[in-house]
């Protein structure tokens, strides 16, 4: 039987893993490259990035946050 609950709500993975695509576009935005949110959605850039924190909106354009930052921060042990 299915359900009708209509309640929808996004899934989460425990552990966040993002594209090489997410990363491309976080290192963009590292580099000072400005993206708009109607670039982003004709780009189809993934609003995984917005949704988990990576990036946020700031005048009409996406600005990378700290946990973005963290995503492509090199380890060089």
């Amino acid at each position: 039987m299915l359900s009708t609950n209509t309640t929808h709500t996004a899934y989460h993975a425990p552990v966040f893993e993002p594209t090489v695509d997410e990363l491309a576009v976080l290192k963009k935005l590292e580099l000072g490259e400005k993206i708009s949110l109607e670039d982003a959605v004709h780009a189809h850039v993934s609003k995984r990035l917005l949704e988990r924190g990576m990036v946020v909106e700031r005048e009409g354009y996406m600005a990378i946050t700290a946990e973005g930052l963290q995503q492509i921060k090199r380890n060089d042990a």
